[in-house]
């Protein structure tokens, strides 16, 4: 976990004013990282030291060892904000593959290490303060309670959606009060077979709580000459979307911009991704608001600005169509906003 050079006086005084991550038990080759940097876990490591205070993003993945084929599992991440001096105490769990934070809420084992924090030193890598400027521009936006209210439930933010069965269809008798065939009978056909898959749900509390983005771009009971120019002009969802989700703070939703950014690029879940871009159309084919909410509009120009150098270019071309989405979407927001038009 190497990091960048600092006067041995910086590291120390970094060392007794940052936050730490204890963590206990993570199997050797697991990807773990924080906020735009990851590793592979080695032999001797405890954690993470001399984090700065501010908005965080843990994530790791687990792996099977080398002998086994040394496969990485599907990334899981969290949110987390954290105190100058703060130890925050997770174990490994080996049958969930996931960290447990439980250890945090006992004080006395937090007391307990933070006074053998000097003899755990050698065993905690270095925050990486090579990408905190990158970290900082990507979430400047983002708060805590904007995290909380996005993550899901479960507190974990993960690459794979957790899905069960709508129906639990376990045995004979379930199948046949559904009238579906016995699973012993074959299929006939490719249609059959898979028609014959069960239709599955994302686990209650695992999924992402955007903020829903209207179907319907115009008020109840406008005439056709409304729709059209509603669906224009999105300034009516624009404003019945932050009025729904962000009515204390309009400018939350570009820290959900950002989290749906982060959750992509860094977390590897597409449904961010997704979400970003549906969010960004909105924004940018708003004209209205764009006369009336300068201030949103400047901060989406810096917002943009740091996310559109992570990712080259052509990432948004459609295979099919060869059309460039983000070129689109930008053409239209500058369209929109020409005061000569």
């Amino acid at each position: 976990m190497a990091g960048v050079d600092m006067a041995p006086d910086v590291a120390q005084r970094l060392f007794e004013e940052g936050a730490t991550l204890v963590l206990l038990g993570v199997p050797q080759g697991t990807e773990l990282g924080i906020d735009y940097k990851s590793w592979k876990v080695g032999p001797r490591f405890r954690g993470v030291k001399m984090i700065p205070p501010g908005l965080h993003f843990l994530h790791y993945s687990s792996s099977n060892p080398a002998h086994v084929g040394g496969e990485t599992g599907p990334k899981t991440g969290l949110f987390l904000t954290l105190k100058p001096r703060q130890i925050v105490l997770a174990n490994w769990d080996p049958k969930e593959e996931d960290l447990n934070f439980s250890a945090s809420e006992n004080e006395e084992e937090v007391s307990r290490v933070r006074a053998n924090l000097k003899d755990l030193d050698p065993f905690l890598g270095p925050y990486p303060y090579e990408v905190m400027r990158k970290w900082v521009s990507l979430t400047d936006r983002l708060t805590q309670d904007v995290a909380d209210r996005l993550q899901p439930l479960s507190g974990r933010v993960c690459a794979f959606c957790d899905v069960i069965p709508e129906l639990q269809l376990r045995h004979t008798k379930d199948r046949e009060e559904h009238n579906l065939p016995k699973n012993d009978v074959a299929c006939q056909s490719m249609k059959e077979g898979l028609e014959r898959l069960p239709l599955m749900k994302q686990r209650e509390g695992t999924e992402l709580r955007f903020s829903a983005i209207p179907s319907q771009m115009y008020p109840p009971g406008a005439t056709p000459a409304q729709i059209t120019q509603c669906n224009l002009d999105q300034s009516y969802a624009l404003e019945t979307l932050l009025e729904k989700h962000h009515k204390l703070q309009p400018l939350d939703v570009l820290g959900e911009l950002q989290f749906a950014f982060v959750c992509f690029l860094i977390g590897n879940v597409y449904e961010g991704f997704e979400h970003w871009k549906r969010l960004l159309a909105l924004l940018c084919r708003a004209e209205d608001a764009m006369r009336s909410r300068g201030e949103l509009y400047l901060g989406l120009i810096a917002v943009l600005y740091h996310q559109l150098g992570e990712i080259p270019p052509d990432f948004f071309v459609d295979i099919v169509s060869q059309d460039n989405f983000l070129t689109s979407t930008l053409q239209v927001a500058s369209h929109e906003s020409d005061p000569e038009r």
